[in-house]
């Protein structure tokens, strides 16, 4: 028999745990606070603690800590341990309620964007109850939020929770409207798609490069990468797989659903997806598999890489955020059912998530915008930096229909004719899947494809269900002005996909032709992180947020500053490396291949040989050698100039247009060098050495 299901959650104080361990009227007190998001009272906190604490040490922990995400994209943890001491010298394991609904970590260092003095060291922490605690490494995790003193969120728990909570109020409210007086409760649930590289660590510990940046800032392209798409969908190497074994298994001690592991495009790709579960649940988890594959790979002599692009000229990793909202009666409001045409409770809520999504293209840009990710967006291996919305030939067919108040006949499921008799028949999907679409439905949900592999998930979450909260608002004002029939709601429907139907495309989104097209639709197409960002601050998205109560104005301006500063230090780092390695590795190795060149040369010249193709050579590293000097040098005093520009704006932009450039100018020469100098002479490793690198 499987020992899975012992295993799974074994680490977690969850539902049934608490059911078993907590006095019957504290559990229920509890579950009602979960469900109802009411105050914890003092008397319930100290009977979970002690519970809590109980289970804990039983399982070998020593120490507790609050477990929380900053705006640093991970996450923070202090521990402290249960040891409470006594008058005769011996000691307790105590853990109060008080511990458990507040901590106060030092937070000094963490990322604010203004929201604290730097001199201000308290930040509090706060039990977040709908998250379950859990035991890692001999300590317990309570997930918890992250604010200043004055109240403002200095975290991506907490605005994520008050998303959740405003989708929650609105979705209720329009479903009242339409008749449904049973449901309390509307959640978002997400299932993350992980995607990651696998490398030697022997080679990631000889290229700096990696170390300090997560990708390769050099590295001319290997004779054979993803060409044959042989590695997608692959037979799995042994060390890759015992890696998924081990981490796998790591995961459902923690209550994480890891269902799909596969190898992806590029060689040395690999992808981890779990099942759907709540959104605030599901970002704790995300965090905790990225974690865990970083630790894990190190056991088995690996480094994982979650970088965007850590490697030019293959594929990048993406996460993708399969999106959609449940009642607490268990339905997903995004089923269309097998005859959509005529589900209006579906086709609302459609509508005004094609409406937020119009709207609110910008936002949804922003809340996937890093330097990592420029890399990899519109690349033709990620969708384009324009948002759009795939529906299929079904759905794309109603909208028709109600847009031009025209007949409807629901398509029947056709059988694929796949021509040998063995095989099952396969009903066609009349959705199919777009896989360059950046916002895709897929049957009963969105697949939101424009992040990157490393970014966290709660800030796109949290985007998606303000936009969409703030549409259904618009929706229950509109059928509140005069009788809710279905004339009411059909008008409604014809309305706002009139309006936003240019946001659908069912399309290919590489392709040259919608980037000319989403221009004449008037569609947004902001390239780069800089492009993006300053749209956070405009007064319509400050307003948005503040009517939600996601963001206060002083919140997004926070993080308005942190997302700039973060983009100007990411292309510094990238950018004294990339210095640092030339100075340090390169330039020894072109050196050392010259005078070799030049001995050689010189020795023949002795011997009066004819035929001396080493000057011809020489003479080739030589001018790029001396170019790869001048493109340093260049360089170098961008970065210094970086340091007269005072606003945050201004810094970004200058690291993008000037000393982006020259880190690019100056990689193509290193990578022509590298073509020309032999291995010997070569000393770190290459784009080929990496990525076949696990044997």
């Amino acid at each position: 028999m499987s020992r899975i299901p012992e295993l799974f959650a074994s680490m977690v104080f969850n539902d049934a745990v608490m059911r078993d361990r907590l006095p019957r009227e504290a559990y229920r007190a509890l579950r009602q606070i979960i469900a109802d998001g009411t105050p914890l009272t003092p008397d319930v906190a100290n009977v979970v603690a002690n519970a809590m604490k109980d289970w804990a040490v039983e399982k070998g922990a020593t120490h507790f800590t609050h477990w929380f995400q900053p705006m640093t994209g991970v996450t923070a943890e202090k521990h402290d341990s249960f040891i409470l001491p006594q008058p005769d010298g011996r000691i307790l394991m105590d853990f109060s309620g008080k511990e458990l609904i507040r901590g106060e970590p030092d937070a000094s260092s963490f990322p604010s964007g203004g929201l604290r003095a730097t001199f201000e060291a308290r930040g509090y922490t706060a039990w977040d109850p709908s998250s379950y605690a859990f035991i890692k490494d001999g300590t317990l995790c309570i997930p918890t939020a992250f604010c200043a003193y004055s109240g403002q969120a200095l975290d991506k728990k907490t605005p994520l929770l008050r998303s959740m909570q405003a989708l929650d109020a609105a979705a209720v409210r329009v479903l009242r409207l339409l008749g449904d007086a049973a449901t309390r409760h509307v959640t978002t649930t997400v299932g993350p798609e992980q995607e990651y590289f696998l490398i030697d660590k022997s080679v990631y510990e000889a290229r700096a490069d990696l170390q300090y940046c997560g990708r390769t800032l050099f590295g001319a392209r290997p004779p054979k990468g993803q060409e044959l798409d042989d590695h997608y969908f692959g037979s799995i190497k042994p060390r890759v797989t015992a890696f998924m074994k081990e981490l796998d298994e790591e995961l459902w001690k923690l209550g994480v659903l890891a269902k799909t592991e596969h190898n992806e495009v590029a060689p040395g790709q690999h992808e981890l997806a779990p099942i759907f579960t709540t959104t605030n649940i599901a970002a704790d988890h995300n965090q905790l598999t990225m974690e865990l594959m970083k630790r894990i790979a190190a056991k088995h002599d690996l480094v994982c890489l979650l970088h965007e692009k850590p490697f030019a000229g293959v594929n990048g990793s993406g996460k993708h955020n399969n999106w959609s909202l449940s009642t607490d009666g268990g339905e997903n409001l995004l089923e269309p059912g097998k005859t959509p045409s005529h589900n209006l409770r579906f086709l609302v809520f459609l509508a005004a998530i094609l409406k937020a999504v119009d709207e609110h293209q910008d936002l949804l840009r922003i809340c996937v915008a890093t330097a990592g990710n420029d890399h990899r967006l519109g690349a033709n291996e990620a969708p384009p930096a324009i948002l759009s919305v795939f529906l299929g030939d079904e759905l794309a067919d109603v909208l028709d229909a109600i847009v031009n108040q025209t007949a409807y006949s629901d398509r029947k499921k056709e059988w694929m004719e796949v021509g040998a008799a063995v095989l099952p028949k396969i009903k066609k999907d009349t959705t199919d899947r777009n896989r360059t679409s950046p916002f895709a439905f897929t049957g009963n949900k969105f697949e939101f494809r424009m992040l990157g592999s490393a970014v966290s998930i709660s800030g796109p979450n949290i985007v998606l269900n303000t936009i969409v909260a703030d549409a259904l608002r618009e929706v229950a004002e509109v059928l509140e002005k005069g009788p809710c029939d279905e004339e009411a709601i059909g008008r409604l429907l014809k309305d706002w996909f009139t309006a936003h139907l240019r946001i659908v495309f069912n399309g290919n989104n590489y392709s040259q032709d919608w980037v000319e097209e989403a221009e004449r639709r008037g569609l947004l197409n902001l390239k780069t992180t800089v492009e993006a960002l300053p749209y956070f601050v405009r007064p319509e998205n400050i307003a948005l947020f503040e009517r939600q109560s996601v963001f206060s104005e002083t919140e997004i301006h926070s993080r308005y500053e942190i997302l700039l500063e973060n983009y100007s230090k990411t292309i510094h780092i990238e950018a004294l490396t990339l210095a640092y390695i030339v100075k340090r590795e390169i330039m020894a190795s072109t050196l050392s291949y010259q005078k070799a060149l030049a001995d050689l040369a010189t020795a023949k010249m002795a011997l009066s040989v004819r035929s001396i193709p080493e000057t011809g050579l020489l003479d080739k590293v030589a001018a790029l050698s001396e170019r790869m000097l001048s493109q340093l040098d260049a360089l170098e005093n961008s970065i210094l100039a970086t340091r007269q520009l005072e606003s945050e704006l201004d810094r970004a932009c200058f690291y993008r247009e000037s000393v982006f450039s020259k880190m690019q100018a100056l990689r193509g020469t290193v990578d022509e060098l590298e073509t020309l100098i032999p291995g010997c002479y070569w000393k770190l490793p290459t784009y080929a050495d990496m990525l076949y690198s696990v044997r």
